[in-house]
């Protein structure tokens, strides 16, 4: 029929509502909005002022949050970074990539990443800066777009086809810079080319003056599970000698990482 409404979505039996409303607090505080009243905060998250009291309070408590008693504002503590820290010290990945990391930053001088699809984007697990690195403002737990960097390609190279499309379908793909690919077809076919090589370059598709290097790190079931890159400034060196110099090495890393 034509106006009958579609099924609703079913609720999820195991999902404790309060724990995720708990994390939706603190996932509100991000760049520049680093402390937050509690207004502010039930505005952002979509709670009563009276349901988002109860959250900040308890968050508060446990030592998540601290409260400014002069200003009454609320800001992330010191203790969320314990789940970073045991993300780190618990994986597998991060253990296996950390000497590999650290050798091929000292061989480079450049800033060197280890990174993970999450959804449409990459997240940087482990990264080491160059002196000379170019000021993008990347740090551990950075998020960036995966369809225009060169380790989110990397990764995506290595999933099916079908996998592939569904993220970049799912994927807010617009323009960073003029070489930012916005095309679908268009990232296929780097998509292709990176699958056929054995890595993934882009050059200033979200930063001027950027150029990156990458390649897929496979996990025991011989799946695509991170990506390793190196990212040089151009303004030292040319594309032709980034393709000249840095893929070798990235794939050779990418290799002693993998578990398979």
């Amino acid at each position: 029929m034509e106006n009958e409404k579609p099924p609703a979505k079913r609720a999820e039996p195991l999902m404790v509502n309060s724990v995720a409303k708990a994390f939706k607090v603190l996932n509100v505080f991000d760049k520049g909005r680093g402390a937050l009243t509690l207004s502010q905060i039930a505005q952002l998250t979509g709670m009563d002022v009276s349901t988002a009291q109860r959250f900040t309070h308890t968050l508060t408590q446990l030592g998540y949050l601290n409260k400014d008693p002069v200003t009454r504002q609320f800001e992330l503590a010191i203790k969320t970074l314990d789940l970073a820290y045991h993300y780190t010290r618990g994986s597998r990945l991060v253990d296996r990539a950390m000497p590999v990391l650290q050798h091929l930053s000292k061989e480079t001088e450049e800033a060197v990443s280890l990174t993970v699809l999450d959804g449409t984007e990459i997240v940087f697990v482990c990264r080491f800066l160059s002196r000379q690195s170019l000021n993008t403002d990347v740090i551990t737990g950075s998020r960036l777009p995966a369809y225009c960097t060169s380790p989110g390609r990397a990764i995506l190279s290595r999933l099916p086809e079908g996998d592939a499309r569904e993220i970049l379908a799912r994927s807010d793909l617009r323009s960073h810079t003029p070489a930012t690919p916005t095309d679908i077809d268009d990232i296929l076919n780097r998509l292709s080319q990176a699958r056929a090589s054995g890595y993934a370059a882009a050059f200033e598709e979200i930063y001027h003056g950027d150029a990156s290097v990458a390649a897929p790190i496979l996990g025991p079931d011989g799946k695509v599970a991170a990506a390793v890159s190196i990212a040089v400034p151009l303004a030292r060196q040319t594309r032709d000698e980034v393709l000249e110099t840095f893929p070798k090495l990235i794939i050779a890393a990418a290799r002693g990482i993998s578990f398979s």
